[in-house]
């Protein structure tokens, strides 16, 4: 300590108030066992941490110039990845013709301020799994729970937010398409036989859906050769998904004819909102420069074989060529702009209808009977902290799943009654906030419709910008990257 320069102590003394400050800020006391360390590494230096560099052997000091570049580079990736922002490329069609597939984000942290990671050891730049080894990216041990550093704001209604998806707890590696409950009552169906809800009482329809679910879940258990491994996964490992935020906590939330309602007051639409249509031409086929003047890509230009002939009959198409076979008819996914563009061409276009809602699928809560499809649903309350709900047969599907799995608690219904912690309960109050995510592109969207409330603490954070935009459909030079798009602040979309 006695040669240790006075340059040394200063920046020592800087670096150990940057770092408090820093745990200050993210409120970690685990991070004071690493002040000994920064001391060390300035001013006692007993841990030689350059050893490596006074090898007398070339090739030792080369590859530890690497291993030291790399480790550093690693650990700086790790915290701004972490508590900064990160990277993330949109993967799906959910969001279009707001975000393409294509489009790489920057996703601020700041926003809405960073988590403390549930499983800090954990390999920067992978979510849950290292390529090419196949195995998990992170070390269970230790597991933290839910903390937030403060940020910039919150959340805000019609915001794009990426979060983790919160039915992502429990993963079937096989079907990871499909999240596990929905794949537990899909599976149940081979099982269990179909039940008239209708005839049944709410107390007889929970039996049921339990039923159902435990049957389901026990046949995915048994056969991992078709389903695979079942992992559990904790919350800053699941998937990252992005949607827009249509409900905020505490917000009454109902579709009518596909339009969003919130607190009874109609919400307004996104720009590029999208719906799916069946769109039968007078003959011929839709050539592809109107499939790019509408911003259609090729996944979703759907020619309908002739299988479906008999469907589209029934839904009103019957336009035919000489033959007596039916002219050929899209699925496709239509912005008003596009729908009304393809209307106008009454050359090429004989009709256009709205997919029906027969193609909805099971929509949360699975174990609820209600009737909604994706254009008609709700009204639903959105879960926020503090509040105190009553609950009833009618309410507890809906809210089963953030009393028992997002906040902790024990819950079960014996003798008509509800029991939360062993305890027999009338009544909750809510730990968390909770938000209610919904894809712009509204019939190709997994989102809070199918899956439910997002917690607060699976809140990411925030895109900012678009850096770069790729179109797959095109080559390299033929329009594959898309220039309009570079740095376009998503605000602004």
């Amino acid at each position: 300590m006695k040669q240790a320069t006075r340059r040394q102590w200063l920046n020592c003394s800087i670096a150990i108030v940057l770092y408090l400050l820093f745990l200050v800020w993210i409120k970690s006391a685990w991070g004071l066992l690493a002040v000994p360390f920064i001391f060390d590494a300035y001013i006692t230096k007993l841990v030689p941490w350059s050893f490596w560099k006074t090898s007398k052997n070339k090739s030792v000091r080369g590859v530890m110039s690497w291993v030291d570049a790399i480790v550093f580079a690693l650990v700086a990736v790790y915290f701004v990845n972490t508590f900064f922002f990160q990277n993330y490329q949109i993967p799906s069609s959910s969001l279009e013709k707001s975000l393409l597939v294509g489009d790489f984000l920057f996703v601020s942290k700041m926003s809405y301020g960073p988590r403390v990671p549930n499983t800090p050891l954990s390999m920067p730049l992978a979510q849950h799994t290292l390529p090419i080894l196949n195995c998990k990216s992170y070390i269970e041990f230790p597991q933290w729970g839910y903390k937030r550093a403060p940020g910039f704001g919150k959340v805000k209604r019609n915001e794009i937010v990426v979060f983790n998806f919160p039915a992502g707890d429990t993963v079937a590696l096989n079907e990871q398409q499909t999240d596990f409950y929905t794949l537990c009552y899909d599976v149940s169906k081979r099982i269990v036989p179909n039940v008239n809800m209708d005839s049944l009482t709410r107390e007889q329809q929970w039996a049921a859906y339990n039923i159902a679910y435990t049957e389901g879940r026990k046949l995915v258990l048994a056969n991992p050769t078709e389903f695979g491994k079942i992992v559990v996964r904790p919350v800053d490992r699941r998937e990252n998904y992005v949607k827009r935020c249509i409900g905020l906590p505490g917000d009454t939330l109902k579709i009518v004819n596909g339009q969003v309602y919130i607190n009874s007051i109609l919400s307004k639409n996104p720009e590029n909102l999208q719906f799916n249509y069946f769109v039968q031409t007078t003959g011929s086929y839709i050539p592809d420069d109107t499939f790019r003047e509408l911003s259609i890509s090729l996944d979703d230009q759907t020619l309908l074989p002739s299988d479906w002939d008999n469907t589209l009959y029934g839904q009103g198409f019957t336009n035919t060529n000489s033959q007596g076979k039916l002219n050929p008819v899209y699925h496709l996914p239509l912005t008003q702009k596009a729908y009304h563009a393809l209307l106008a061409n009454k050359k090429l276009i004989a009709k256009i209808k709205m997919e029906s809602e027969e193609y909805s699928g099971q929509l949360y809560p699975l174990n609820l009977y209600t009737k909604w499809d994706r254009n008609n649903y709700g009204p639903i309350w959105i879960p926020k902290k503090g509040a105190t709900i009553k609950l009833s047969a009618d309410n507890l599907p809906i809210y089963e799943r953030p009393i028992r799995t997002y906040e902790g608690n024990t819950l079960e219904v014996k003798g008509g009654k509800i029991y939360i912690n062993g305890k027999q309960a009338t009544s909750y109050t809510f730990k968390m906030d909770y938000y209610w995510m919904m894809g712009d592109n509204r019939h190709n969207s997994a989102d809070s419709r199918y899956w439910g409330f997002v917690p607060e603490d699976h809140i990411v954070g925030k895109p900012i910008v678009v850096w770069l935009s790729l179109d797959k459909d095109r080559g390299w030079f033929s329009g594959k990257i898309r220039w309009d798009r570079i740095f376009k602040f998503v605000d602004n979309i």
